[in-house]
């Protein structure tokens, strides 16, 4: 085929955007109030000011804001709060992530314990927690800061409220050739020059 013959191809420029986490996705993973209660009284932690940690990070950020107005544009301190919120949803849904895989393992841990049959996973010896007991301890602790991460999130999120005046919403990244690698790239420029 001469290259007169040849058809061109135009590449259709294809964006999508990259998704990001809402607090939405937080609360659906992080344990609540109520729950972070639960486990802090059936594993004997220290309860958690849930309240204290929301309202400090939330007034921190607010006075933070305060401090850098004079040297920052409106849009500067929106882009600027944008992402210190995303870090602290983006580390609350990670905690909660971690704190789910936590549970799944004790949870696996624990029914496998209940087979009489297996001795694997019999009890320690005197004095130690058997491994059951060690991945409900080790869940329950992820809980408790997976929670506590979540209400710094919650702070956040409503410092952004009250210093841009409107709700905040995760940044999305346009993503140019989703999955577009160099070795594709290099393939598609070889397989033009073949013809």
């Amino acid at each position: 085929m001469s290259s007169s013959t040849r058809s061109t191809k135009t590449k259709a420029r294809v964006v999508q955007l990259r998704k990001g986490t809402t607090l939405e996705m937080v609360r659906l993973c992080c344990p609540d109030g109520r729950q972070a209660t639960l486990i802090s009284e059936s594993f004997g932690l220290c309860v958690l000011d849930s309240d204290g940690i929301r309202e400090f990070h939330e007034r921190s950020l607010i006075e933070s804001a305060d401090t850098l107005s004079e040297g920052l544009s409106e849009k500067a301190m929106q882009i600027h709060l944008q992402r210190i919120v995303g870090s602290h949803v983006g580390s609350a849904f990670g905690a909660g992530q971690f704190y789910s895989k936590a549970v799944t393992e004790a949870k696996d841990a624990t029914a496998k314990l209940a087979n009489d049959t297996r001795d694997e996973d019999i009890d320690g010896p005197v004095g130690f927690d058997s491994k059951a007991q060690r991945k409900r301890e080790f869940a329950a602790e992820m809980g408790l800061q997976a929670h506590a991460l979540r209400m710094a999130a919650e702070g956040a999120v409503t410092a952004y409220e009250h210093i841009v005046g409107e709700s905040w919403k995760p940044y999305e990244r346009q993503t140019e050739n989703p999955g577009q690698t160099v070795n594709r790239q290099a393939a598609d420029l070889q397989m033009a020059a073949l013809g």
